[in-house]
């Protein structure tokens, strides 16, 4: 989704300015210079400067960033393959963690052309049987298409019917894994699959997983109106998908990603973001947070597209109650969509902060 046209005038407006915006006085928030002494200072709640934020994943996974460290230091890929062997297969985290490795790979070799991301290519050669090596290298293929090519153009096709047979290599050698598959709903994506092959491939994904939020989140891409669906198919797939979600689950949440694909690029409709669509959604969103483990592998997911729909709300004290629990990371939509995930995020949490200061709170008022 492109950037909306208001987010391009607040960045214009706000990215020069730093880290600080500013609390309000009588007559709405205002912009002063960094330091003047009416400066909202977002570091006063212990928040990350915004060239420290990591960009690498949406919360914190110190095995994988141990791991990646090693393996993109030493180039050795063994480290990476002891890791994924040693994680659930049907858990979030594998995927997580798949999608991280062949993220690494493919930004070293747009970094270091023909020489970068050898360690996953020798990790294929010398380990060819190795179900985590497979699945790593068809979604490595996948953000290869994605980013070194526009979508529809023979190389992009080409990159992508190659990574297709990968992931049935993977998914060859480790069955009861749905890490392949879900690899595969973006390959379905970009090649058009029609609806009656995507189904076929969602229903190996829930036969191995039902109630994984990841996979969920690829499938609602493809459902969309901007790629093989329409508003109401992907409302109707996020909505039946909340509606059979246990207690605890954040499935609960992914009617608001739906609200978030078709988002108009203009939004003509006052107070757009606090109508009964969004704010059902924002409130199922909420609920699934409140309900979820405090150690579910995508919690930190649903915290940032709420950050974006509650500063969009101005709901500030809702906000500033999810930016705590996931500044650091910033390696997740919304963010993501932007060309710099932290300068995008940092503005949103700036606006917070100020929104929340000039409505009368302050870091001794917020919980932690």
């Amino acid at each position: 989704m492109e950037i909306l046209w208001f987010l391009i005038a607040l960045g214009l407006l706000f990215g020069v300015l730093g880290p600080y915006l500013l609390r309000r006085r009588h007559d709405g928030i205002k912009v002063v210079a960094p330091g003047a002494p009416d400066a909202a200072d977002p570091e006063a709640y212990g928040f990350v400067r915004q060239e420290d934020q990591d960009v690498r994943l949406p919360g914190a996974d110190d095995d994988l960033l141990d791991v990646l460290d090693v393996v993109q230091a030493t180039q050795d890929w063994r480290a990476a393959a002891q890791l994924l062997a040693g994680t659930d297969k049907a858990g979030e985290v594998r995927w997580q963690r798949v999608q991280a490795f062949a993220g690494a790979a493919s930004l070293e070799l747009r970094d270091r052309p023909g020489v970068g991301g050898a360690w996953l290519r020798a990790w294929r050669a010398e380990a060819p049987k190795d179900p985590g090596a497979a699945a790593v290298h068809a979604e490595f293929l996948v953000q290869q298409a994605w980013r070194s090519s526009s979508a529809g153009t023979d190389d992009f096709r080409i990159i992508l019917e190659e990574a297709r047979k990968v992931c049935a290599e993977a998914a060859l050698l480790a069955p009861g894994d749905p890490v392949p598959y879900i690899v595969e709903l973006a390959v379905a994506r970009g090649l058009g699959y029609p609806h009656e092959q995507f189904d076929q491939l969602w229903a190996k994904v829930i036969d191995r997983a039902p109630e994984h939020m990841g996979a969920h989140l690829a499938a609602l891409h493809y459902w969309c109106e901007k790629w093989h669906g329409s508003r109401e198919e992907a409302d109707h797939f996020a909505t039946t998908a909340a509606a059979r979600a246990p207690r605890g689950s954040l499935l609960a949440a992914l009617p608001l990603f739906a609200v978030h694909e078709h988002v108009p690029d203009v939004v003509l409709v006052q107070d757009f973001f606090r109508t009964a669509v969004v704010s059902k959604a924002l409130d199922g969103a909420l609920y699934a947070v409140h309900s979820a483990r405090h150690d579910d592998p995508m919690l930190a997911h649903v915290r940032h597209l709420l950050v974006w729909f509650l500063v969009r709300a101005e709901r500030w004290a809702e906000a500033m109650h999810q930016l705590v629990r996931v500044d650091g990371h910033v390696g997740a939509v919304p963010w993501t969509l932007s060309g710099d995930p932290a300068e995008m995020y940092t503005l949103f949490r700036n606006l917070a902060v100020a929104g929340y200061e000039a409505n009368g709170g302050s870091p001794a008022t917020l919980p932690r």
